[in-house]
């Protein structure tokens, strides 16, 4: 587990790589896409189980070496993201994965909040390089992605008391994935809100909803990164 710095279009970006023992390795990778927070311990250590777990993960510092505890803060950053910088930064990390030794084939995406709908949006800009995206609880208003392009399959997972990605914004992902030919797999907890998965956040934590999200998201890639 390291942090590591990797080519972008010319440039280079931070992130942090975490990859499994020899004798564990499956040969998949797994991009990891943070919260509005920034490279947070939290993301290192969602990286870290997917390592655990046989994958090499890797999660791009996409706010370039920013990150807060504070939720003002972290909305101006949040808000602050330039999205063409971003599909670059993304294209990046898959490029960066795919490079890795012990990576064969398509990669995951995974995100969290912001990073899932990154998640998404990285399955439309690189869908010949993204074998299966998993969404939690993606949410950014100037990131738009384009479901036509999108190629592989999906797992949305969501909270029903989620303030921001409420049961009818997850109705109407869905609607517009499926309308546009595009496959998606999706689950409602009904005990969650926004951010449950994240353990680092008491307030926000909902530990049987994570434990089963955490689960579908083990089955949902081992099932399409094969």
């Amino acid at each position: 587990m390291s942090d590591i710095e990797f080519k972008v279009n010319g440039s280079t970006l931070n992130g942090y790589l975490a990859a499994p023992a020899p004798n564990n390795a499956n040969g998949n990778g797994v991009v990891v896409l943070q919260e509005w927070w920034g490279l947070v311990p939290h993301i290192k250590d969602v990286a870290d189980r997917f390592a655990a777990q046989g994958y090499v993960a890797l999660a791009p510092d996409l706010f370039r070496g920013k990150s807060t505890t504070s939720p003002d803060e972290a909305g101006r950053l949040f808000m602050a993201l330039e999205i063409d910088q971003a599909e670059t930064d993304l294209r990046g990390a898959i490029a960066a994965l795919r490079e890795h030794g012990g990576v064969t084939g398509k990669v995951g995406v995974v995100g969290y909040c912001m990073g899932g709908q990154l998640a998404l949006f990285a399955a439309t800009t690189s869908a010949s390089e993204v074998g299966a995206a998993v969404d939690y609880y993606g949410v950014h208003p100037n990131v738009k992605p384009d479901f036509s392009k999108l190629q592989c399959p999906v797992l949305g997972l969501f909270g029903e008391h989620d303030d921001f990605v409420n049961p009818e914004v997850v109705g109407k992902l869905v609607a517009d994935i499926e309308a546009a030919g595009g496959s998606i797999e999706h689950h409602i907890y009904g005990d969650a809100g926004h951010a449950f998965f994240n353990d680092a956040r008491p307030d926000a934590y909902h530990a049987p909803s994570a434990a089963d999200a955490w689960k579908r998201t083990l089955d949902f890639f081992n099932q399409h990164l094969q």
